[in-house]
């Protein structure tokens, strides 16, 4: 090899080796992703969520049109309709935010992700605006639902807030 090549292979960057995930400290802490009142999820006004068939859930009553990454993590799915969003966290945690009951009749009318499939959010960053006034009026409960749909992979998800919340809050504890 010569001088040159030397220094040509010497100025050439390395490729940086491939980050592990970090280990997720547990128990994971699902952060409220609305402000409102905060529904046990046998009080969810849906059977599909309120007898946990996708998971262990709960919801909020909103008060406001605007919800928030429940943790720090990546999108892994934008509903076409707009009212859903799939996220997975921490450890794996595999969260999705659904928007209202049965607003998936409302084919997108009334929501804006501000997020896209595979970008990183941050616990607290926007992530959804709803039309509370639409939802209304096209007579649906505008509960925001938070199931962990993963929850058998857990030892348990135990919701750790009542009442009325602020977003960020600590809403569900997840355990290994």
């Amino acid at each position: 090899m010569g001088f040159f090549d030397f220094l040509k292979k010497k100025a050439e960057p390395e490729a940086p080796a491939p980050k592990a995930a970090p280990e997720a400290s547990f128990p994971v802490v699902i952060a409220a992703d609305a402000k409102g009142a905060v529904l046990a999820m046998d009080a969810v006004p849906d059977p599909v969520f309120s007898q946990g068939v996708l998971g262990i859930c709960c919801g909020i009553d909103p008060v406001e049109g605007k919800v928030y990454a429940p943790v720090d993590g990546e999108v892994t799915q934008v509903a076409d309709t707009k009212h859903a969003l799939g996220f997975t966290g921490p450890g794996g945690v595999e969260i999705l935010i659904h928007v209202g009951v049965d607003t998936v009749d409302m084919q997108g009318d009334g929501f804006a992700p501000t997020v896209a499939v595979g970008d990183s959010v941050t616990k607290g960053q926007l992530v959804l605006t709803m039309d509370l006034d639409k939802i209304k009026a096209a007579g649906h409960p505008a509960t925001v639902i938070t199931v962990v749909t993963n929850s058998d992979d857990y030892a348990g998800v135990e919701l750790a807030a009542s009442g009325e919340v602020e977003v960020g809050a600590d809403l569900l504890t997840v355990n290994k």
